[in-house]
């Protein structure tokens, strides 16, 4: 047998206990919300009703401090384990969850801190001590809760809470749900974290599949983007998204300019500030010619290279693309058959 298709003893071992202690280990499921007031407590509290319906032994280890009508309703048809106090602040009561070793508990609140004197100095370690006790944990917690997300979070709602979970924790989880919230702006790009976020669980499970199959693992480039900028694109943003969703996905990161005759000197600032925020984010940069046509200029570039998704600002009844026939915008999508095309609102005309 060739040597590459040997297994080593030690190795074939270690992989063989460490798959018996995942499946021994509880199952992790995690409701994510990327606004507050979406109703995560609830969902997750029916979530452990609708377990309980299917046979499943499910208790309550935690809930939040403030509840409505509804947390409460459902609270009355669930069996709770009451949480310790330790310094006048709420622990889960560890010992007592495991000693009656339910297979589901429900714990509100993922992203807290125990006080002093306790054996866990974060909520998520507890949960960690439940599921390798074989016990199965719904969960919820909220995106700006989430460590290396926070300064993101923050530069969009202003808000930065105390209390953290690392994103590996949530990498671990089995499974994910995102509890959307109704749509406004300035949600989009807490949505799309959110999203990506969820990815990141899938991939581990991904990972850990290939892994335990012996598959090997081979990652390419799965996503190119174009960014189509112009001197009154308000590019950083759209940068931004289009740099993230290329890193998320191994993939590259492209801006386009249609180059325009008789440009002004205002707007030829404005366009070197956009290329250099491009240079920052590590896009390919490419100036190209068809200011007669530049959808079709954009298209035809796109489509040359492989492009799989196009970030455009939003078309404004003023500039260049007001001097196409028709909505610019919708002309784009229609020639980008096979292409994701995304609008972003602009305040400026682009």
């Amino acid at each position: 047998m060739d040597s590459q298709f040997r297994r080593d003893p030690e190795r074939l071992l270690e992989e063989i206990e460490r798959e018996e202690r995942r499946e021994k280990r509880g199952r992790l499921k995690i409701f994510l919300g990327y606004a507050s007031g979406v109703g995560k407590s609830a969902k997750m509290l029916a979530e452990g009703l609708r377990r309980r319906e299917r046979g499943e032994d499910v208790v309550v280890g935690a809930v939040q401090q403030q509840s409505s009508a509804e947390i409460e309703r459902f609270l009355s048809q669930h069996e709770i384990i009451p949480t310790l106090k330790v310094a006048e602040k709420d622990v889960i009561d560890i010992e007592r969850i495991v000693r009656r070793h339910p297979q589901v508990v429900v714990i509100d609140g993922l992203a807290y801190t125990n006080p002093p004197g306790s054996r866990h100095e974060e909520r998520w370690q507890e949960i960690e001590g439940l599921l390798d006790a074989g016990i199965s944990v719904i969960t919820s917690i909220n995106l700006h809760y989430i460590r290396e997300l926070q300064d993101e979070v923050a530069g969009i709602t202003g808000k930065r809470p105390t209390d953290t979970v690392p994103l590996d924790f949530l990498k671990g989880a089995d499974d994910i749900e995102i509890i959307d919230a109704p749509a406004q702006a300035n949600l989009s790009r807490l949505r799309e974290m959110a999203l990506l976020v969820a990815a990141e669980v899938v991939e581990s499970e991904l990972r850990h599949y290939l892994q335990t199959h012996h598959i090997e693992e081979i990652w390419g480039t799965q996503e190119r983007i174009l960014v189509g900028i112009t001197p009154r694109s308000e590019a950083r943003p759209i940068l931004e998204s289009g740099r993230r969703n290329a890193d998320r996905f191994h993939g590259e990161l492209f801006v386009a300019y249609v180059r325009q005759p008789e440009v002004s000197s205002q707007d030829q600032a404005a366009l070197e500030k956009n290329l250099a925020i491009a240079r920052e984010f590590g896009a390919t940069i490419q100036v190209l010619e068809g200011h007669r046509d530049p959808v079709w200029a954009l298209i035809t570039f796109a489509r040359e290279i492989g492009i799989t998704q196009i970030f455009i600002g939003h078309s404004m009844r003023k500039g260049w693309w007001h001097k196409l026939r028709g909505n610019p915008v919708e002309r784009l999508i229609d020639l980008a058959e096979g292409i994701d095309v995304r609008v972003f609102p602009q305040r400026t005309g682009a």
